[in-house]
């Protein structure tokens, strides 16, 4: 009876939710959920932030920047490689919006107030693959700390 139950609600055997498309819209959100993971911890507050960047960046209320941090979570997963993402974007967006994605991935990494040096080396890293000089990405971290 129990086994029926659990197959009942569980995930029937080989079903699998499909990935969002891997727009620049979702590789920006997938980056912010792999800088919230860098620790190895990923914390309701830095959720919380994910989510309010979501909704301000793209104009949805609470439930709906949800949904897209749920897709973007599996964006994240699917794509192993961070250059691949950060590829996405560097094709995709203005200079403006990288530094803006910039400024919201510094954000997530201080959301929980613990700065850890994977972090570090992950925001290092996009800096790079965005093409953002070390002197401006310094200046967009201070901007993020604030």
């Amino acid at each position: 009876m129990l086994e029926r139950l659990t197959a009942f609600f569980g995930n029937p055997a080989g079903y699998h939710t499909p990935l969002p498309q891997a727009d620049a819209s979702h590789a920006m959100g997938a980056l912010l959920v792999r800088a919230a993971k860098a620790d190895d911890a990923y914390l309701f507050e830095e959720i919380a932030r994910i989510d309010q960047i979501l909704a301000k960046r793209h104009d949805l209320n609470p439930v709906e920047a949800a949904k897209m941090r749920a897709e973007c979570e599996l964006l994240e997963k699917e794509i192993p490689r961070t250059k691949e993402i950060a590829t996405i974007l560097s094709h995709a967006i203005s200079t403006e919006e990288k530094e803006a994605t910039l400024v919201a991935l510094w954000q997530v990494v201080f959301a929980d107030g613990i700065r850890r040096e994977q972090e570090d080396k992950l925001l290092h890293r996009i800096e790079e693959l965005l093409g953002v000089t070390p002197a401006r990405a310094k200046e967009l971290q201070a901007q993020a700390e604030r």
